[in-house]
């Protein structure tokens, strides 16, 4: 067993605070990691404060991973000691599935095991990269290259890979017309991705004074969606929305923004449903559809665009006792445009 230091919260209601606590040591097919930086997902306050029912207290959160091999197994083959490693939402699944089988781990049939809030295959809880070590199975651990800094790449392994999956599963790029609803954490990353992809981006947002960061993050057109005027002009201008919003808004209203098989993907999760009008999706057989992260093998694959491309995440590193206001920032979302946690600082 390896000591951890870690923060944790001990209830619904209860603020993060230090936390020690022990991992297993690698087994033949593991991988131990140091963890250097973890980024702050806004699923991880929405656990910890129970808020989508189910949380496992005490919890350390955290799924975007990025640290250094310290320890492998004897049957590990394809890392090693002092490689850099990242690791994401999940961190087992049952393997067999269909969904499994297909590199699409994320919707195992029988549910993948969470980084954190989660159960392993014994029933224990598992504790997440808001601590120093962490040990995982090599199938579900991912190669990070050298030549980014590293303390932006931790975001890409949810906030990441959450938009860059259904951006290639759709297929876009030179000739779409995409649109970003929302310029946060997941949002700054889609536009990076579709700009990347040769789109055409527009963002979507309620703040006027996002317009200068959006275009510079690689959009060609900004929008704001509280002045009905604008949002009118551009009914029927795109060939895709990624939604990214996790605040309650009214999907129609984006849904008429689609051209003719006009397809809306959802990756934000607001708090409560939003009702669907039908004639906004059969007047111009628009698709109204939803993406969750992606499975090992492509978020490898998105790891490797981003080091060949040169993106990572626009983020802001804090120490660990700074977690419980980043928390509260987050929510008022004033951040640029992801916290990560210097994991030094829990030393």
């Amino acid at each position: 067993m390896t000591a951890a230091n870690a923060y944790a919260a001990q209830s619904k209601t209860s603020q993060l605070a230090p936390f020690n606590f022990e991992r297993r040591e690698p087994g033949p097919h593991d991988v131990q990691i140091e963890i250097l930086y973890c980024g702050i997902c806004h699923s991880d306050i929405h656990q910890v404060r129970d808020e989508w029912g189910g949380s496992i207290y005490p919890m350390v959160p955290g799924h975007e991973i990025v640290g250094r091999i310290t320890s492998i197994g004897a049957e590990v083959k394809n890392f090693k000691v002092g490689e850099l490693a990242g690791i994401g939402c999940f961190v087992d699944s049952c393997r067999t599935c269909p969904n499994c089988l297909a590199n699409e781990e994320q919707y195992c049939d029988n549910g993948m095991t969470g980084t954190y809030n989660g159960r392993d295959k014994e029933g224990n809880p598992t504790y997440g990269g808001y601590s120093t070590q962490i040990v995982v199975d090599e199938k579900y651990t991912l190669h990070v290259s050298e030549n980014l800094p590293i303390e932006g790449v931790g975001p890409l392994l949810c906030a990441g890979i959450t938009t860059y999956s259904p951006l290639r599963h759709w297929n876009i790029g030179k000739g779409h017309k995409v649109a970003i609803v929302g310029l946060g954490g997941l949002g700054h990353m889609g536009v990076k991705f579709a700009a990347s992809f040769g789109a055409e981006v527009t963002v979507l947002s309620t703040s006027t004074s996002k317009k200068n960061d959006a275009l510079a993050l690689g959009a060609d057109h900004f929008a704001v969606t509280k002045d009905a005027d604008t949002m009118k002009s551009l009914q029927g201008s795109f060939d895709f929305i990624l939604n990214t919003v996790s605040a309650q808004h009214d999907y129609n209203d984006y849904l008429n923004l689609l051209n003719l098989n006009g397809t809306m993907v959802v990756v934000g999760v607001p708090p409560q449903p939003s009702i669907v009008g039908a004639f906004n999706l059969i007047g111009k057989r628009r698709s109204l559809a939803g993406s969750l992260i992606g499975g090992i093998k492509q978020t490898q694959e998105m790891l490797d665009y981003c080091a060949e491309h040169g993106i990572v995440s626009d983020v802001e590193v804090i120490k660990a006792d700074y977690i419980n206001e980043a928390y509260e920032r987050i929510l008022k979302s004033d951040v640029k445009y992801r916290f990560v946690i210097d994991i030094a600082s829990m030393k």
